[in-house]
């Protein structure tokens, strides 16, 4: 189990990509700021839930977050730059993303990148 945080003194977003496995599509990431007394038995490893399961938390994730966004690499882009590039620039625009339309300028925000 992580802890909930690497350095208590920041704010810092978990990254966590989708689709790195499949052979065809793109590759999506997503960032999310939880608060620091966020606590929910189901976020642990999204391969070990239920479908059902998956969607319920995404669903209480977007509601309690301080912070979340989503960012996708085209399968065009997949070709050009490698499938683990991919992965990590929909890290990067999902964070991008987040830093744009969701944080003031006043967050310090680090990224955990999780397998």
């Amino acid at each position: 189990m992580l802890l909930p945080y690497l350095n208590k003194d920041l704010i810092e977003a978990g990254c966590d990509e989708a689709g790195r496995g499949c052979l065809a599509g793109a590759v999506y990431a997503a960032a999310v700021i939880l608060p620091t007394d966020f606590k929910n038995e189901l976020l642990n490893d999204s391969k070990q839930l239920t479908e059902k399961q998956r969607y319920a938390l995404r669903e209480v994730i977007e509601k309690e977050a301080l912070a979340w966004a989503v960012g996708v690499v085209s399968p065009e882009e997949i070709d050009k730059i490698n499938i683990l590039n991919a992965s990590f620039l929909a890290m990067h625009r999902a964070v991008d993303q987040q830093n744009r339309l969701q944080l003031t300028s006043s967050f310090i925000c680090t990224v955990l990148l999780t397998n």
